[in-house]
């Protein structure tokens, strides 16, 4: 569904396509006729779906953490497609970090690497062509998650805080040049990241249902978006909670587990 007037994209660009919301988002743009770049790590899973959608897509295996490899696949999806309509930064892990763990480390650089380092890497070869053009949109996936730093998640908050401000930053940039910055932070959406979660989670909202919500603020070239919107009013709530009050409500609040593999 889009906003009434929006034009629709004819090429998109998603990172993390292979699985959960980045698969959802291609499925939505290819069957609204879009031809899509499909970013991912794992090329079989990404081959599978591309075979599975109408229309032609060009399948991109990379690293969103790697920024050669970023910059080779887009330099491929615009000698094939031109300069996208739409690029969305969706790939992102998670796992449970406890800082007085020194193995947990390793999995801070892994999970701020990816979201956050690999959402700049995945602009940054777009953001001149798109500016010379005069017109586009930037999709940032952020969290809800990056609003409070919650406990036991420690690395995925902060690189989900990071990703709310880079985009802000962008934004700002970009301001008056045509190109539109749209940050999205979700709340809980069920995807393989969300099904290892053992403790309640409000509003959980499908992919595909999360999908054409999503794919309708970046038509929209919304600024801020948060879906479902239960949990934009969750945000603000969170957002201006004394510390006291937060603190001793989270405290016991459930926890991903650790040791999840990245």
């Amino acid at each position: 569904m889009r906003p009434t007037g929006s034009p629709r994209p004819r090429s998109v660009l998603i990172t993390g396509a292979s699985s959960g919301l980045g698969e959802a988002l291609a499925r939505h743009y290819a069957a609204d006729g879009a031809r899509l770049g499909l970013v991912a790590r794992r090329a079989e899973t990404l081959h599978a779906l591309a075979a599975g959608l109408p229309g032609e897509h060009l399948v991109l295996p990379a690293d969103c953490g790697d920024p050669a490899a970023m910059r080779e696949a887009a330099a491929r999806f615009m000698a094939e497609f031109g300069v996208p309509d739409v690029v969305i930064a969706n790939a992102g892990v998670s796992v449970g970090t406890l800082t007085e763990y020194a193995e947990d480390v390793d999995a801070f650089e892994k999970v701020l690497r990816t979201n956050l380092l690999g959402m700049v890497a995945t602009f940054q070869p777009f953001v001149a062509p798109m500016r010379q053009r005069g017109s586009g949109r930037l999709a940032g996936i952020a969290s809800v998650a990056g609003v409070r730093g919650l406990p036991g998640a420690g690395a995925y908050s902060a690189s989900k805080a990071g990703t709310i401000s880079y985009l802000e930053s962008l934004r700002v940039e970009l301001r008056g040049s045509g190109v539109r910055v749209v940050t999205v932070a979700p709340g809980y959406i069920a995807t393989p990241m969300t099904a290892v979660n053992s403790y309640p989670m409000p509003f959980l909202l499908p992919a595909e249902q999360a999908a054409p919500r999503i794919a309708a603020a970046i038509s929209a070239g919304r600024s801020w978006a948060v879906v479902p919107w239960q949990m934009g009013v969750a945000a603000r709530v969170l957002r201006w909670m004394p510390n006291a009050l937060f603190d001793a409500l989270f405290a016991r609040a459930g926890r991903k587990p650790r040791g999840l593999p990245l």
